[in-house]
């Protein structure tokens, strides 16, 4: 039923009387009509400073005309934030640092001698003031270049997962550390280039399929707000990987400034990618042309024939004659690694004089091996 106001009430409450009055008797029919005209008669204005006009005054003017039309819902613009790379192009980087997040942890496991998980966990687009409060002090901030791209990139590895990762390169247990708020010292900053080095190596083999590019540490600072790469309104894509290695987790981000992506954005688009998302079937013909490439390579083969601990003054009082038990028996198989990935079981042997091992069965997957070492 519709909803009647107090001034139209007052109207129909008269109008009703005065029909009854006459001897006229409304039908259901002609009083839902008049509750419906009642419905779109608005406030009267006053006559002449009087009270309610009478009813045969002149009826206001509806409220709301027939034509109205609502306005559209007006949606807010942050200015401050505004979103310059399209939804198909954040897809797009968002399934191409996917895979290279798997082959950097592959990467990282053989390095470290330990099990390392990296994840991709946002694509954001966010003003670099923000990027820039949003990190750690002290940290490990890098400023890149990447040529033929303008300006420069940033790499920040987290503390929390940068001080275990110098742990395990300078051999320490799987127990994670303390936690360490301080600047790296000189020795640190040269092991950790080497997992920057790895990381932009990967890098640049993620991007080979949108552009070659060619990455460069160029400066590197513990107080990420000394840099001032671009104005703090700029937008930035900022890329964050979750590292995991035994029982620590951090974070490496990468920062890429719009002014620095612009010029390779149109780059980045379904059609453009669908080469590295659907890779093809290796032909015989590419099988046979990489094998006659690498055939003439050099590779380090190394072949593990025990460990044994031992303290360090035993080590300087060792003499030559001296035997050394390693608690390894001499029918153990021995570990054959190529360029340190655990390949191959081996017996040790004799051929042609020459001190020699035979390879007895092939490793399918070296990872746990690695994490055991």
């Amino acid at each position: 039923m519709p909803i009647i106001g107090t001034g139209s009430l007052s109207v129909l409450t008269r109008l009703t009387c005065t029909l009854h009055m006459a001897g006229d008797v409304l039908s259901q029919a002609e009083v839902e009509n008049l509750l419906n005209m009642m419905t779109d008669v608005g406030p009267k204005p006053p006559a002449g400073g009087a009270g309610a006009a009478g009813i045969g005054a002149e009826t206001a003017k509806p409220a709301i005309s027939a034509g109205w039309v609502p306005k559209e819902k007006v949606t807010p613009v942050d200015f401050t934030s505004p979103d310059r790379v399209g939804k198909e192009q954040m897809k797009t980087l968002q399934t191409m640092h996917e895979g290279f997040g798997r082959k950097f942890a592959a990467s990282l496991t053989a390095l470290l001698r330990s099990q390392v998980e990296v994840k991709l966990t946002s694509v954001d687009q966010l003003a670099y003031s923000e990027f820039i409060f949003g990190l750690d002090n002290p940290t490990n901030f890098n400023l890149l270049r990447a040529e033929p791209l303008e300006g420069n990139l940033m790499l920040d590895v987290n503390p929390a997962i940068l001080y275990p990762m110098i742990d395990r390169l300078l051999g320490g247990g799987r127990e994670p550390s303390a936690a360490t708020r301080r600047p790296l010292t000189e020795i640190e900053q040269r092991l950790v280039l080497r997992v920057t080095k790895m990381f932009l190596q990967e890098l640049k083999h993620a991007w080979e399929n949108v552009t070659e590019l060619d990455f460069e540490v160029i400066q590197t600072e513990s107080n990420p707000q000394l840099i001032q790469v671009v104005p703090p309104n700029e937008v930035v894509i900022v890329l964050i990987f979750e590292v995991a290695m035994v029982e620590v987790r951090g974070a490496i981000t990468l920062c890429i400034p719009y002014n620095s992506f612009e010029r390779i954005s149109g780059k980045l688009t379904s059609n453009a990618w669908t080469g590295y998302s659907s890779k093809k079937q290796a032909t015989p013909q590419t099988i046979k042309k990489i094998s006659k490439s690498i055939r003439n390579m050099h590779v380090e083969l190394k072949v593990k024939l025990a460990e044994a601990k031992m303290k360090l003054h035993e080590f300087w009082n060792l003499r030559v004659g001296d035997v050394i038990c390693t608690g390894k028996k001499a029918s153990s198989p021995l570990l054959v690694s190529i360029e340190g990935i655990p390949k191959y079981w081996a017996v040790p042997g004799k051929y042609k004089g020459y001190t020699a091992v035979q390879i007895e069965e092939s490793i399918p997957d070296p990872t746990d091996l690695i994490a055991m070492e």
